[in-house]
């Protein structure tokens, strides 16, 4: 994916040097953080942060951190998301989950131990208070996830539960990037909105790999969502309406970038959101 790779391979050596050395101790936690945060990911939170920054005339290098600490909440959310106590998965990324390899108290360890560097290597205000908001949602969409297993599929809940689990930190994303660019507060606002959709198209996409693709494909579980009677689009829409439904997202976040230079790669990541196969 044009430009992705590029992003990746700069928030992966940045996040090398922020991690903590994995022989220091504790070296079993930072091992377990090191595992988890640089195993093989698309990185495209990071990277809509460092792109939005070079949109808004900034360079991506001003942003790097604050990708980094993107990547670092998002990884997080994946660790705890896979416990026992919540979705007990024993595959992410194509590899052991981190519970499954250092053991549940550790991951737990791990996952928080990232959510605070995270916020250490954030020091502006404006993007502490953006991190913050998205996390706060975050958490607040996990627990409505959980809550609504094998209750009745309803668009109320749907909706809450994927703008605040995966669209929140996606908007986030774009919005901290222009910032750090010195763009202005309507290119925020536009870029913002392009997160949302961008986020939704994302997430959507996701149910609907879970419900067709293999575990190989995925690099994760397949077909979980479905045995744990998640409430998730194609729950309630079924697939092949849940995939319109992801385009027209797709069409809107193109849409939000209406009368903006240099937008082509958001563009095309955009549409990656809904072509992409795991």
């Amino acid at each position: 994916m044009t430009g992705l790779n590029t992003y990746a391979n700069l928030v992966n050596a940045r996040m090398e040097d922020l991690l903590p050395p994995a022989n220091d101790a504790p070296s079993i936690l930072h091992e377990a953080m090191r595992y988890s945060a640089l195993a093989p990911g698309k990185r495209l939170r990071p990277a809509l942060c460092l792109e939005s920054c070079r949109v808004a005339g900034g360079n991506p290098s001003l942003a790097l951190d604050a990708a980094c600490a993107i990547e670092f909440v998002h990884v997080f959310s994946l660790i705890h998301d896979d416990l026992p106590a919540l979705d007990n998965d024993a595959l992410r990324r194509g590899q052991p989950t981190c519970h499954a390899k250092f053991g549940e108290n550790i991951a737990i360890m791990a996952g928080d131990a990232l959510f605070a560097l995270a916020f250490s290597i954030s020091p502006e205000c404006e993007v502490m208070h953006e991190l913050a908001h998205a996390s706060m949602a975050l958490v607040q969409g996990e627990t409505m996830d959980i809550l609504s297993e094998g209750t009745e599929p309803n668009p109320q809940t749907l909706t809450f539960i994927h703008q605040r689990k995966t669209v929140a930190l996606i908007a986030a994303s774009c919005a901290i990037g222009v910032r750090l660019g010195g763009g202005s507060d309507q290119l925020v606002a536009a870029l913002r909105t392009y997160g949302n959709h961008v986020g939704l198209a994302f997430q959507i996409a996701d149910d609907v790999l879970n419900e067709t693709a293999t575990a190989e494909q995925l690099g994760k579980s397949a077909g979980s969502d479905r045995e744990r009677n998640k409430m998730t689009y194609p729950a309630y829409f079924g697939v092949d309406e849940s995939r319109r439904l992801a385009a027209e997202e797709v069409n809107q976040a193109v849409a939000a970038l209406d009368g903006l230079n240099e937008t082509h790669q958001l563009v095309e990541w955009a549409h990656f959101a809904i072509s992409r196969e795991r």
